[in-house]
């Protein structure tokens, strides 16, 4: 029996918006639930103690986060690593800082990231706790990064993909999707419940034939 599912929104978004992927996961055998938070005016000084509530209130539980979802999972459970939570899958998040973030911050747009800026710009140090935490990276360079210059081609968009190499990590793989395609992407639906399932991602070959 999987454990419960409990996939967190990225910034600018609402729990409406990873609503693809939860019926992606649930149609894999998954229950999924999904959590909110203020990502702008709250941010993670408001999110991570919201989510710390929340777990520590349930059974075993697994967390999938997009984008700065990924960043605040991970930094609850760096705050308190004995929750009940085994497996985490991060999609696009820029665990060792944005530089998205930083290029908005230098053309005067801060302000667009809220509480959650800094967080953004600076990322997460290596990974030492007990979950296993997988991440999945896009490959189509279309987003708000791009735009801005901030990034190369190597990225998603909005994040590039050694933002996303943190050490620590259980495993990474990159799929065929931007940014924000990633919520929407039927491969990284399969990866994601592959790494749920197993602790690791799949080859090319397995993940399209589950």
């Amino acid at each position: 029996m999987n454990p419960p599912v409990l996939l967190l929104h990225g910034i600018w978004n609402a729990r409406a918006w990873v609503g693809p992927l939860a019926w992606r996961l649930r149609a894999r055998g998954f229950t999924v639930d999904t959590f909110g938070y203020s990502s702008v005016f709250g941010g993670p000084d408001v999110a991570v103690p919201q989510l710390l509530e929340r777990l520590q209130g349930s059974g075993p539980v697994s967390l999938v986060g997009h984008s700065l979802g990924g960043l605040v999972a991970l930094e609850a459970l760096r705050r308190q690593p004995e929750l009940p939570v085994s497996r985490v899958v991060c999609l696009g998040s820029p665990l060792r800082g944005s530089g998205t973030a930083r290029s908005l911050a230098e053309h005067g747009w801060a302000l667009a990231l809220g509480r959650s800026g800094e967080l953004l710009r600076d990322g997460l140090p290596a990974w030492e706790g007990r979950a296993r935490v997988g991440l999945i990276a896009g490959s189509v360079p279309h987003g708000l990064g791009s735009l801005l210059g901030a990034i190369g081609e190597a990225s998603d968009g909005t994040v590039a993909l050694d933002e996303t190499q943190l050490p620590g990590l259980a495993d990474h793989c990159v799929v065929p999707a931007s940014h924000s395609g990633l919520v929407f992407s039927p491969e990284a639906a399969r990866q994601t419940a592959a790494f749920l399932r197993e602790g690791r991602f799949r080859d090319d070959r397995a993940a399209h034939a589950a």
